[in-house]
């Protein structure tokens, strides 16, 4: 007996902003295990020190203010 198979609909694709700034996170995460001089168990760590980072700067306006006086 021959089983259908599902119709195969491409997957949504993710906005190109978020895959670039996710390549971006993992970069960063892994220049970070290797500055760490790559032991193992802070992949997490890594990832949201990452995330931190490249996010943060995303969200911060690009011309600096003025501290009052």
């Amino acid at each position: 007996m021959a089983v259908k198979s599902k119709s195969r609909e491409p997957l949504p694709r993710k906005p190109k902003s978020v895959s670039n700034a996710e390549e971006k996170i993992r970069v960063r995460a892994y220049e970070l295990y290797e500055q760490r001089g790559m032991i193992d168990g802070h992949a997490l760590d890594d990832w949201l020190q990452a995330e931190a980072e490249i996010v943060g700067k995303r969200g911060q306006p690009s011309v600096r203010r003025r501290k009052p006086k």
